[in-house]
């Protein structure tokens, strides 16, 4: 046992988070805490850690138990550099190093045959016994892991904590934890800022810990990739599942369906009861008998179902119509001193598209978006919005120009159309404002709720093109449910900012993926299909790295016989590679043009379908149409060959390299 909850009870006024709650955390085990937005979990990891103490009950840990928490919010880091401050998180370490330079460098001014000598070499003997059992001296090799794993470049390292912004200051907290190892981790929410790379790195890290987790996280795909064990915590009761999240929602669905049933007999049963006991009450001979079923009644323990949170639904606004080119960027260039974003960078976004714009935090995603919907103009090249684009932009910057003396409700009501402003009320309930919580002042707000209340104005906005920053940062299960429905059935084009990618999956159709130094890459699918593509370009690239350094290092001085030996099997290597993966290679090459010439023809079509002449002629329009979606379909295929031609070579090139690998040349 890592850790146990012993009948904790918890309210706040005349509401009961926790009654009697009590469980038990083995070591290793990997728990997902699970339950709506205010069902608890948070607090629940503020008491085990001790920052809260609960009403009645208490959390047993063992001596020496050390329990790491990272909480959502709330961290800022300040007075050291990177690297210090995390390398300073792990006891003295670093106090214990520099002592034993001092005592080193002492040292050679003493005399061998001296007192002083041999008793600082016994106490720096003392201290490198420390380093040793503590690992010292992997520390900083650990650290710069942990940081770059987490996104941080090398140049980061020396800068001041202080400089680091909010989602970076939560790294940091994180990078501190996963460096301590305690014994215990409770992670509230620990993706939240992470970028796809960080978040794969985070997932890798968390399946090899030694210690215990404990994890609040709104990303199924995490949880049912780590977690083991789910406590799920509902109307201040909590229930366990022997499995991950999803096997929680299935099991959950089927223990409900078995109490219902349960209590749909039991109602049967009662209703028989009392029928007999109506019947028979008056008469002398049956008296007694309905004396003692009248006593029976009055022992049942009734089985309560408790009802489920209504289930909400929100529909777009109906988005006016708009041209087949929704907006276009051409040699965009955008730069912030001598960090460059975009340099001559072109980009057409067409109707129907649904991307999802995916990168590492400050590659320039942000940015973009204020490009694309014209808040912010770019250096150099030319923006414009397509024929009746009409815009609908969620920043993460919106929450801040709220108006803090409005209520929620009015605040949402005065950003609402004549058309939209009955959906207000079910709108704000499907993002977590129910009941009297709608005529709470803005100003009093959390910022994940403050940032709720600036997507649900943006969402009540007419629009045939949304634009959304992080919009499910801040969102439940079930907010991120309606959100996502809503998107699938939404007739208009979007771009998405998110690594959310249970979110995205099934709601885009390519990915934008940008890169420090690089210019945004488009791919077609969706983000699992993307990961999969970077995945097997990574894998050929690294084949490739290693091709060419074992041909390099191959050096075989001998006689003229060997040599003669060698040259015919590298020329008999070359004749294989050529036989086998030319075939191959001459395919994707023509895939690739094919996919060139449909995108060329695509755009030609798009700059027909602006034409004045054109515009007013539907037959002229439905062929043109008709043309592009056909055009559509084909690159879809194409893009679908081209990864299984690229697959197939990266599995050629692997046969290969073992069959070759010593001769390899690059």
């Amino acid at each position: 046992m890592v850790f146990a909850v012993q009948d904790l009870h918890i309210e706040f006024g005349p509401r009961v988070l926790f009654d009697s709650l009590s469980f038990v955390v083995e070591r290793g085990e990997r728990i997902a805490f699970a339950g709506q937005n205010g069902a608890g979990k948070s607090t629940l990891m503020k008491c085990i850690v001790g920052a809260m103490q609960p009403d009645h009950g208490k959390v047993l840990l063992p001596l020496h138990t050390h329990v790491g928490y990272l909480p959502q919010d709330g961290i800022h880091i300040s007075g050291k550099p990177l690297l210090d401050e995390v390398l300073g998180s792990v006891g003295n370490i670093v106090e214990i190093q520099q002592a034993v330079d001092e005592l080193s460098a002492e040292l050679q001014t003493l005399d061998s045959a001296t007192e002083a000598y041999r008793e600082t070499l016994d106490e720096i003997g003392h201290l490198e016994l420390l380093l040793q059992d503590r690992d010292a001296a992997s520390l900083r090799p650990r650290t710069e892991s942990i940081l770059r794993g987490l996104g941080f470049a090398a140049a980061d390292f020396e800068r001041d904590c202080g400089e680091f912004s909010g989602g970076w200051q939560m790294r940091i907290a994180l990078a501190k934890l996963l460096l301590q190892e305690p014994e215990v981790l409770l992670l509230d929410e620990p993706t939240n800022h992470l970028d796809i790379q960080s978040q794969r790195w985070l997932e890798q890290s968390l399946r090899t810990y030694r210690g215990a987790i404990c994890i609040i996280s709104h990303d199924i795909a995490l949880l049912d990739s780590l977690v083991t064990r789910t406590i799920a915590f509902h109307h201040g009761r909590a229930e366990e599942y022997s499995g991950n999240f999803s096997f929680y929602l299935k099991e959950s669905k089927a223990r409900k369906e078995i109490l219902q049933r349960q209590a749909k007999a039991q109602q049967r049963e009662i209703a028989k009861t009392q029928a007999f006991i109506d019947r028979f009450r008056a008469k002398a001979t049956k008296a007694s008998q309905a004396q003692s079923r009248i006593k029976q009644l009055e022992k049942i323990e009734l089985i309560e179902v408790e009802d489920d949170d209504a289930v909400m639904s929100f529909h777009f606004p109906p988005p006016p119509p708009g041209g087949n080119t929704v907006v276009k960027l051409e040699k965009a260039c955008k730069a912030y001193g001598p960090i460059c974003l975009l340099k001559n960078y072109d980009f057409t976004m067409d109707k129907g598209d649904r991307i999802a714009i995916v990168g590492v935090n400050g590659s320039g995603k942000s940015t973009f978006t204020r490009l694309i919907s014209g808040t912010e103009a770019p250096d150099a090249g030319k923006f414009s919005f397509g024929h009746h684009t009409e815009v609908a932009f969620f920043s993460q910057t919106h929450a801040d120009v709220l108006n803090n003396e409005q209520t929620v409700l009015e605040c949402v009501e005065s950003a609402a159309s004549r058309e939209t402003r009955p959906l207000v009320r079910n709108l704000l309930g499907c993002f977590l404002f129910r009941g009297d919580d709608v005529f709470k002042k803005v100003g009093v707000l959390s910022g994940g709720e403050r940032s709720r209340v600036a997507l649900v104005c943006m969402l009540l906005k007419p629009a045939n093109f949304l634009i959304m920053d992080e919009p499910t940062n801040h969102l439940d299960f079930q907010s991120q449910d309606v959100l996502q429905r809503a998107l699938a059935e939404y007739p208009g084009s979007y771009c998405i900012v998110s690594h959310n990618r249970q979110f995205l999956d099934p709601i885009v159709n390519k990915v934008l993926e940008f890169r420090p130094g690089y210019a945004p890459r488009l791919f077609y699918g969706n983000v699992s299909q993307y990961i999969e593509s970077v995945e097997a370009e990574e894998r050929r690239l690294k084949a490739a790295a290693t091709n060419a350094a074992t041909a390099a290092t191959v050096q075989s001085p001998a006689t003229p016989a060997n040599k003669k030996d060698a040259r015919r099997a590298r020329a008999q290597e070359r004749e294989k590679r050529a036989r086998v993966l030319k075939p191959l290679q001459q395919q994707l090459a023509q895939v690739e043009e094919d996919i060139a010439a449909k995108d060329a023809r695509r755009e030609e079509i798009s700059a027909e379908l602006e034409k004045p002449e054109n515009v007013s002629d539907n037959q002229v329009l439905m062929t043109l149409t008709q043309e592009y979606q056909q055009l559509e379909r084909e690159t879809e295929k194409l893009y679908s060959q081209w990864e299984d031609i690229s697959v197939e070579i990266e599995q050629a090139e692997a046969a290969l390299n073992e069959e070759f690998g010593a001769t390899a040349e690059p």
